[in-house]
């Protein structure tokens, strides 16, 4: 985690000052003392910084004496802890140390998030490739723009490695407050259920806010799906995330019943979307191949042809999202369909991989839902038979194991169950979770191979021209972890590389 601090950004703000942004909060010691940059992270601190102790899978409490050392001028801490601190230290003593960094955040940047027209995105699947589709149509209405997601961040033509889909508060308003300095004006931004639940976006107010779909996923995080559903539903009820200078607009998704709860309880404009169910903005005449996606876009401004280059039917509903969100915000739908049209596929969202001879798509469907939508797009693909690699992480909800298990086996015609990121468990029992959800009498067309390498190869070789691969589960992801190691590791490359053998040998 990098370190607000105030290179590029605002000047050194007294400690006193910047904890009055933080209800509930009291100050101990000297309160005056100039604080410029503040981290979450010990290992960050710097002469002058304020370090903020935030409990999570380590207790930033434990790393006060750290701090110090390192020249930390202040430190906050939840009520109770205050007694941790050495004496003579500045000392800010809050009820939440997470939301007391959202509200630090904004106060030591001046709220940049003000200055910006804010979309967010958020749902189980789509958000990556619908906040790209806006970012893309803010571009073509001649916009300056900004992109927060799980691929990357953008400033303008600047791109960021993205640790997190939603950077932690302290980088998000760092990022936001850069945003500013270099023109941003429009940002399109993916908004997890973590941030919510973290209270990384506390105080973001979205000029516009899109709901996908909402399937399971993060039930390790969450306890139940009522939960992770109340968790969504905040960026479209909750106070601290609406506009203050225009009424919200909301687009979401009713073809999902999820969607139909948030948009009865949504406040401010409601603009609906669906391919199945009637909605505000409607797809009709949808055309798929495996060189482009077709449709009609009907929309309040009208109808307007798209021929895109992201497949598959669930890339139609990030679209029609994507122009519902944009003409919903005041761009033309002329423009807005430039926007989509000018769109590259999206790096590891059903990416075809370059090949004369064979069909390879890589996607990041990691989730039951995603690996379903992924599978019946490519089998209305392909031409003869879909075979799939796939696996499932480590350290993450093991009730989807069994449960994408079932669904390869049913929708594909060969599987090739492999290890994804098996992190601290081992490859081998999560492959045996998935294979307990395949019945035994299809069983017979899954082969197992925990090496993702020679799992890939497998599934690439006994392709034919025809038939189209799924490699599916880490997308984009150019690492795998194991055990505490990131090892370099691209789906994209290794099918690459495997075909460019084949077309060798076939000359």
């Amino acid at each position: 985690m990098a370190a607000v601090e105030k290179s590029g950004g605002p000047r050194a703000k007294p400690f006193s000052v910047l904890m009055d942004s933080v209800p509930g909060s009291r100050v101990e010691g000297n309160g005056a003392v100039a604080v410029v940059g503040f981290t979450q992270d010990s290992r960050e601190v710097a002469p002058g910084y304020a370090f903020i102790c935030v409990r999570g899978s380590h207790d930033g409490h434990s790393f006060i004496p750290e701090a110090l050392r390192r020249g930390a001028v202040a430190v906050v801490v939840e009520a109770g802890r205050e007694r941790e601190v050495p004496p003579l230290s500045a000392v800010g003593i809050v009820p939440d140390s997470r939301a007391a960094m959202a509200a630090l955040a904004r106060a030591f940047y001046d709220d940049p998030c003000s200055r910006l027209t804010l979309a967010g995105v958020t749902g189980t699947n789509g958000k990556t490739t619908t906040a790209l589709m806006l970012e893309a149509i803010f571009r073509a209405a001649g916009k300056a723009t900004g992109l927060v997601g799980t691929v990357e961040y953008r400033l303008r033509d600047r791109r960021v490695a993205a640790p997190h889909t939603t950077p932690e508060a302290d980088e998000l308003q760092r990022l936001f407050a850069e945003m500013v300095e270099e023109g941003v004006t429009h940002v399109a931004m993916e908004v997890s259920s973590h941030a919510l639940a973290l209270h990384r976006v506390d105080g973001c107010r979205f000029d516009a806010a899109v709901f996908t779909n909402l399937t399971p996923e993060h039930l390790d995080f969450h306890p139940d799906m009522q939960h992770y559903l109340d968790t969504k539903l905040q960026l479209f009820v909750d106070e601290q995330y609406l506009p203050k200078r225009l009424e919200r607009l909301n687009v979401i998704n009713v073809d999902d019943d999820a969607g139909r709860l948030i948009a009865r309880q949504a406040k401010g404009q409601v603009l609906t979307y669906a391919l199945d169910l009637p909605a505000e903005c409607r797809a009709e005449g949808v055309e798929l191949s495996a060189q482009e996606t077709r449709f009609t876009a009907v929309l309040p401004s009208g109808r307007v042809e798209i021929a895109m280059q992201p497949l598959g039917r669930f890339n139609v509903y990030n679209a029609l999202a994507a122009l519902a969100a944009g003409t919903g915000m005041g761009i033309p739908r002329e423009t807005a369909q430039a926007g989509i049209e000018s769109m590259e596929p999206v790096r590891g969202r059903f990416e075809r991989v370059t090949s004369r001879t064979r069909n390879v798509i890589v996607d990041y469907a990691h989730t039951p839902d995603g690996l379903e939508k992924a599978l019946e797009s490519a089998r209305q693909l392909a031409r003869g038979r879909v075979i799939v690699v796939f696996g499932c992480g480590g350290n993450r909800d093991r009730t989807k194991r069994p449960v994408m298990g079932g669904l390869a086996s049913r929708l594909a015609d060969q599987c090739v169950v492999t290890s994804d990121n098996p992190r601290k468990e081992d490859p081998e029992a999560i492959i045996a979770e998935i294979l307990a959800g395949i019945s035994s009498e299809v069983r017979k067309k899954c082969a197992v191979e925990p090496d993702r390498a020679a799992a890939i190869r497998l599934a690439v070789e006994m392709a034919q021209p025809e038939d189209l691969v799924l490699i599916a589960g880490k997308g984009h992801e150019d690492y795998q972890l194991v055990g505490e190691t990131k090892l370099h590791f691209d789906d994209r490359e290794v099918a690459a590389q495997v075909l460019a053998e084949i077309e060798g040998r076939d000359g």
